[in-house]
């Protein structure tokens, strides 16, 4: 299940109840719905205390990127799939079969670098560099994987891997309950097609 963000590793303090609460509220209903009035009632702390952690909301909005990336990238897709089988292409599968299990719940918020891109059209923005740049670190995991399967082009693979994950999340929002197995099925005929078998006594 993904994780919400007191599920982290978390100090007390107003600080952490501010991005706690920025966490679930930005990942739940996007940046530009959800002021900062909103988060301040939420975290129950003056504005002030938020304004002295953090100068501006796209200051709160790149530490809740941050919280994610370590929540949901790290610690519960990347470390999932690794708990669940040891060869690189069925951790690529894995990630499909992490997936079906979070597109069960019904409070699915789908991909929050994706949203925040979206949502910052400035392509030199920061909030959206950031955005751009975490997704790019999915990928790096997806390629690293890859490459360990043998693949000859393990950066290929990985950016249509990643169109994989990002279309089946897409779609699980828009109600297809399959979406994660009809993925994986399309993810065992790229691994059929590009991976190769490592040479024996090969890292």
């Amino acid at each position: 299940m993904a994780p919400r963000a007191d599920e982290g590793k978390a100090k007390s303090g107003g600080r952490d109840r501010i991005l706690r609460a920025a966490y679930d509220l930005f990942c739940r209903f996007g940046t530009r719905a959800v002021g900062v009035d909103t988060v301040v009632a939420e975290a129950n702390v003056a504005k002030m205390t938020l304004y002295r952690h953090f100068a501006t909301k796209d200051d709160l909005i790149l530490a809740t990127l941050a919280r994610r990336e370590e929540l949901w990238t790290r610690e519960w897709l990347q470390d999932e799939v690794k708990r669940r089988t040891s060869t690189p292409a069925e951790r690529m599968l894995a990630i499909f079969d992490v997936f079906g299990e979070w597109f069960e719940r019904g409070d699915l918020e789908g991909c929050t670098f994706i949203n925040t891109m979206i949502e910052f059209e400035d392509i030199a923005h920061p909030v959206r560099l950031a955005s751009v740049q975490y997704l790019a670190n999915i990928r790096s995991f997806l390629s690293e994987l890859a490459a360990a399967a043998g693949v000859e082009d393990p950066d290929a693979l990985a950016r249509k891997w990643h169109i994989l994950m990002k279309g089946s999340i897409i779609s699980a929002m828009e109600g297809d309950r399959m979406a994660a197995r009809r993925a994986r099925e399309i993810g065992e005929l790229l691994i059929a097609r590009y991976a190769q078998p490592v040479p024996e006594g090969a890292a």
